[in-house]
């Protein structure tokens, strides 16, 4: 019965229960969007048997050598392959320890090549994650216990069943792997697709593999090449405490006896910290990825937004029901009085409030829906991967849960406030005397009040946010990006040696020469602004470096042309040519960054370095402004650039191609002249550079983005709160606005009456909402650039906005008192 009554209810009053729907909708729809975020980057555990007994190793303090780290997170968690051995075979606490690291993966089967990612496990990988292959076998300890001794490969779920259309054949097939020939053993479980959120890889290949798998790699066996991810799982009955003590009594004597007599030229205050070093372990139930840390910060202020959207929508409907209330008294108190209890009314009036947040939570899934595709949009194109963007279970239950919360919040105090058992009183609302109208009325107050406070927080925050947006597109590249194109080319994946390989580049880059409208070629190893950094230690002809200076610097490996093509000015010296070749002179070319760390001035030019080598083999033959390396949002780094005709190793190349028209024709054209010289050969990340500025500041307009649109869905809902309190104040007060009228107050008075209670509640509401801004801005200061979490302009900016809008929403009724006629007033119930 309470069930039917509550749509009749809902239905009665069309209007009121369709702005309470989209209300709603709106705040759970924005939460639950974000949500699926937040549950995919940070709470959901691996689909693997019992993810709790996992844990991470890592190890922070100094390390001397080789560090490569990526996407599983920081080079504090990657260890050499010496060390995983060591532990793997005295450890006693686990099941197993593994180890795996990714890699880039030329895939050809049947003819089709194609590129993608793949990585290299050990053979406890499988074991240690309780994994039953769907087809075949996982790959086990025979499969790594020598290095290049089995060329097997298991095949990701997704993979098979998209380019191999999950053919049960494939069994004991071969396909090329980067120019070696493996045997197909097994195909993974469907949905795993590793233990790092964003890591899908199509491939697992033996760790032992690495240096085929990675041409002109040959450190697997080097303690001090620090490259490989380990984790592991807990036997029964072993705590991660347990664990950790007995692991750093098998740790430290490996530290101390083997590995620091290896290293040469540390202080003893470093050698000390490396000595002390300890193996840490964590919990793993989440695998290892370092989108856990990046994205912690701006999913969770994300989330806080949409609370503070969604609190906003229930203080509305709660104002909604208030109001409606009202008018309900009598009917309250007459079934009061013939005998219903009070709990059944609470009953049947929590059960109204339950059916709109029902249907706003249906209709909050629609927008979440809508929400997650404008998120995916934001996103550059390998981001948006690592994330699912439909509505799967945990979203629907989350909006669930957040219906019903909702309705119970927003629906308690009216209902509450409707029931209340002075029955008297209540029926004497019917001559315009209703008994608690004050408290109510201070409710709603306080309510609108707490809407303009957090619309007041949300728009200053949404002003941040975009002014570091604008900050970063400010910012000097220190290169021309326009018209540029830019795409990856890796034959070495393919089984091209050097030579073959330089002779593939330089053709390469003739042929795209003769395009229509290109003005320049040129190529690097490391893709400009992408996150990807490469840097060793470095000598320098007369720089005095001690035993813990900082002699680090970023390097690039480079075309002839390079600078003048992307418009980095030069300013001493001269650039690399084609002449710069292996039998050639070894010559270097340095930024500013780098000679001001070394304290070379302009006299850089002619002066020798040395970049791992012990003699200084290098002479500087130009120095070059500083352009940005990795990041928009860094300081261009200390870095130097070599040529890449003498470089010793043949790795992927990143092409830019800058055109005086369309970049569209470049991007259109690229893969055609690559096909031309190997049809086997895949055109990887075509894009402008333009696009690629884009996405590395990602991060950034997403979060300014959807702060500003979550801001000013806030704004437009506390303005209908505001406008819904003062018009029903205004009916309410008709008599005595007729009354004050009848005694000479005139329509301006009457306006002003009303304005300044809004005054008064935008006033409070904003002074609130400033220091609630100030500390949110300080949560968030790491996703602010070149700006601090007290912006005055932004403030000033946010008061206006927000007054303009509480007054707008204020006239209407404020008018409308105006033109009340004290004799209809008189006569007004």
């Amino acid at each position: 019965m309470n069930l039917k009554l509550a749509f009749r209810r809902m239905f009665k009053t069309p209007l009121v229960s369709a702005v309470a729907i989209l209300s709603l909708g709106l705040g759970i729809g924005a939460s639950a969007a974000i949500f699926s975020l937040f549950d995919q980057a940070l709470l959901r555990s691996l689909p693997v048997q019992r993810p709790d007994e996992l844990v991470n190793f890592s190890s922070p303090g100094p390390k001397q050598g080789a560090s490569s780290c990526g996407q599983a997170g920081g080079c504090d968690a990657v260890f050499s392959y010496p060390m995983f051995r060591d532990l793997e075979r005295l450890q006693t606490s686990f099941t197993g320890i593994a180890a795996h690291v990714g890699f880039s993966a030329n895939l050809a089967y049947q003819n089709q090549t194609t590129s993608g990612f793949g990585l290299l496990v050990s053979g406890s990988y499988f074991p240690v994650l309780s994994l039953r292959p769907a087809l075949g076998r996982p790959l086990d300890a025979d499969d790594d216990r020598t290095i290049g001794g089995r060329h097997v490969v298991v095949l990701s779920h997704a993979y098979w069943t998209t380019h191999l259309g999950g053919d049960p054949g494939v069994l004991n097939r071969t396909m090329i792997v980067n120019g070696q020939s493996l045997t197909i053993v097994g195909v993974a479980p469907a949905g795993f697709n590793s233990t790092t959120l964003g890591a899908d890889p199509e491939v697992f290949v033996p760790i032992t593999m690495r240096e085929l798998m990675v041409p002109g790699w040959k450190v697997l066996q080097n303690r001090r090449a620090y490259w490989a991810y380990l984790f592991a799982r807990l036997k029964p009955g072993v705590s991660i405490e347990q664990a950790r003590a007995a692991m750093n009594g098998i740790y430290r004597p490996i530290i101390n006896d083997v590995e620091a007599p290896l290293l040469k030229g540390m202080s003893d205050q470093t050698m000390a910290k490396f000595r002390a070093k300890e193996l840490l372990l964590d919990e793993g139930e989440r695998g290892q990825s370092s989108v856990h840390g990046d994205a912690r910060t701006p999913l969770i202020l994300l989330l806080s937004i949409t609370g503070i959207v969604l609190l906003i929508a229930c203080a509305n409907i709660a104002n909604l029901l208030l109001v409606r209330s009202a008018g309900r008294a009598t009917e309250m108190a007459v079934r009061l009085s013939l005998g219903a209890s009070r709990r059944q009314l609470l009953g049947q009036l929590l059960t109204e409030s339950s059916v709109l947040a029902a249907f706003g939570g249906v209709a909050g899934l629609v927008i979440a829906r809508l929400t997650l595709s404008l998120i995916a949009n934001l996103l550059p194109a390998d981001s948006s991967a690592t994330f699912h963007f439909g509505l799967e279970p945990p979203v629907v239950i989350f909006a669930a849960a957040l219906s019903i919360a909702t309705g119970f919040l927003f629906g308690l105090f009216p209902a509450l406030h409707s029931t209340r058992p002075d029955l008297v009183s209540a029926i004497k609302a019917q001559a315009g005397q209703p008994s608690g109208a004050r408290a109510a009325a201070r409710f709603r107050s306080t309510l609108v009040t707490m809407q303009i406070a957090l619309s007041m927080a949300l728009l200053i925050a949404a002003g941040l946010f975009i002014k570091s947006l604008l900050n970063v597109s400010r910012v000097d590249l220190g290169l021309n990006v326009d018209n540029v194109v830019t795409f990856a080319v890796s034959p070495h994946l393919s089984g091209y040696d050097l030579p073959r390989g330089r002779t593939f580049f330089e053709r390469f880059e003739e042929e795209l020469r003769t395009l229509p409208g290109v003005t320049g070629v040129t190529t690097s190893m490391v893709p400009l602004l992408s996150g990807s950094n490469w840097g060793t230690n470095v000598r320098i002809q007369g720089f005095d470096s001690g035993p813990d200076t900082d002699t680090h610097a970023y390097f690039n490996e480079i075309g002839p042309g390079y600078f003048r093509t992307l418009g980095i000015p030069l300013m001493a010296g001269r650039e690399f040519t084609p002449a710069d070749t292996a039998g050639a002179p070894k010559v270097v070319i340095v930024n500013e960054a780098f000679a001001r760390k070394f304290n070379l001035g302009r006299g850089a030019v002619g002066k020798r370095m040395s970049a791992g080598a012990r003699e200084l083999d290098l002479e500087i033959v130009g120095i070059v402004q500083n352009a940005k390396y990795s990041e928009v949002r860094q300081e261009p780094p200390p870095i130097f650039y070599r040529p890449n005709r003498q470089s010793e190793l043949l790795t992927t190349m990143n092409f830019y191609v800058r055109t005086s028209l369309d970049p569209n024709q470049v991007m259109r054209a690229a893969p055609g002249v690559l096909a031309r010289l190997d049809s086997n050969l895949p055109i990887q990340n075509v894009k402008t550079m333009p696009q690629q500025v884009r996405e590395n500041v990602f991060m950034d307009r997403m979060v300014s983005t959807l702060s500003t649109a979550f801001a000013s869905l806030a704004t437009l809902l506390a303005a209908v709160g505001l406008y819904g309190v003062l018009a029903y104040t205004v009916s309410q007060r008709t008599r005595e606005i007729g009354l004050r009228m009848a005694f000479g107050a005139d329509a301006a008075r009457m306006r002003a009456m009303i304005l300044k209670q809004v005054a008064w509640m935008t006033l409070i509401g904003s002074v609130i909402g400033i220091v609630g801004a100030y500390y949110l801005g300080k949560g968030a200061t790491t996703l602010l650039f070149e700006l601090e979490a007290y912006d005055p302009v932004v403030i000033l900016l946010s008061v206006v906005v927000l007054w303009i809008v509480a007054f707008g929403a204020g006239y209407i009724p404020a008018h409308r008192a105006s033109r009340v006629h004290p004799m209809e007033a008189l006569r007004y119930e």
